[in-house]
């Protein structure tokens, strides 16, 4: 637990910006700065909740100094009243400093952007793509279960109920925070369906959370563009495949390369594609400002290596395994129909917990 005396300071000051947010929302030119306006008022909220939560601390701790002196009273049944109170103040104090612990982690500046989720099928052949459709539509389910919503802006499938490759922008309050431990190999463990011998394969699937990117965060040159336009492959008919409204592009200083031709219109192509490589410019910004971080502290908090084996599902088993945790679940038919609230959940606390044993107060 922090020491009340250093951190008294720190909250002053915290005190201090949470009164100038209040004063600034009431100016005319902040309430029609649309932008400025709720990017303070998210501040000013999380402020409210963390100067509201050290006053109730620190409350806690003089009613508790209370108690203890009412400890030294000679009379009995005075003496059992505070040994009493002693007991339930301790423990309101301790759930409200870790409380006061979890609102002074730094926070994450992309957690409430929206997402690009990228599932790819791996190692499995049509397998692996038959479970790149499943967990789509796992995590389709989950975004509509949010109410968030949802624009695919390119896919590749190789057969009914499979995919090759996906990317799919989630909109909502939330979203990067809630889906940003998702990142990893998936790994799948089930008898095919074209399987006549009923041998149990392994399959994998890369899934892939990128914050959705803005011109604040990336800003693309277009002299660092080198833009293609193609004919669609793959299934047509209406046009699709008879026009040159495919567009790749190609970011000359790094080489990533984006496809998009699932649109009739070039024009929006070229859009989804200008979204999907701002994300991954973005994904290649924040590793980087990790690798640095990492280079000044011993030890960093993963955040979901993509590159790493982060889940296995084993259907004959009906079983779910995070490896991450070590978490074990038996409904796999719940969770691939989008019930995914209770692993979230528990994965966010780990890392919370994680990083307060990181944190200095």
């Amino acid at each position: 637990m922090f020491n009340v005396e250093t951190l008294a300071s720190q909250m002053e000051e915290l005190a201090i910006r949470h009164r100038e947010i209040e004063a600034l929302l009431i100016k005319p030119e902040i309430v029609g700065n649309r932008k400025e306006f709720t990017a303070l008022s998210k501040e000013h909220a999380r402020l409210t909740e963390l100067v509201t939560t050290w006053h109730t601390y620190c409350t806690l701790n003089q009613e508790i100094n209370d108690a203890k002196h009412f400890l030294l009273e000679s009379d009995k049944d005075m003496k059992d009243l505070a040994q009493s109170e002693l007991v339930e103040l301790e423990i309101s104090k301790k759930q409200t400093g870790e409380a006061l612990q979890l609102l002074l982690l730094p926070e994450d500046p992309h957690d409430e952007k929206n997402t690009v989720l990228e599932i790819r099928a791996g190692t499995g052949g049509d397998e692996a793509a038959l479970f790149a459709g499943d967990l789509y539509r796992m995590y389709m389910r989950f975004a509509e279960r949010n109410q968030w919503t949802i624009e695919t802006l390119s896919v590749s499938t190789s057969m009914p109920g499979s995919i090759k490759e996906v990317f799919v922008l989630i909109k909502g309050a939330g979203v990067y925070s809630r889906l940003k431990y998702e990142s990893g190999v998936h790994r799948v463990q089930r008898v095919p369906s074209t399987e006549s011998s009923g041998r149990i394969h392994t399959s994998a699937a890369t899934v892939v959370v990128l914050p959705e990117a803005d011109t604040v965060d990336i800003n693309i040159d277009d002299k660092e563009l080198r833009i293609d336009v193609m004919r669609a492959g793959g299934p047509g008919g209406q046009s699709v495949n008879t026009t040159d409204s495919a567009v790749r592009l190609t970011h000359l200083p790094t080489g990533l390369i984006v496809i998009c031709q699932d649109e009739k219109s070039q024009h929006k192509n070229k859009s989804k594609a200008m979204k999907i490589l701002s994300a991954r410019l973005l994904d290649l910004k924040k590793k980087e400002q990790e690798a640095e971080e990492r280079s000044k502290r011993r030890t960093q908090i993963k955040s979901g290596d993509r590159s790493e084996k982060v889940r296995t599902y084993n259907f004959p088993q009906d079983r779910l395994t995070d490896h991450r945790i070590n978490l074990t679940k038996h409904n796999l038919d719940s969770i691939l129909d989008g019930n995914l609230d209770e692993i979230i959940n528990a994965l966010r606390a780990h890392y919370q917990t994680e990083a307060l044993k990181e944190a200095q107060f």
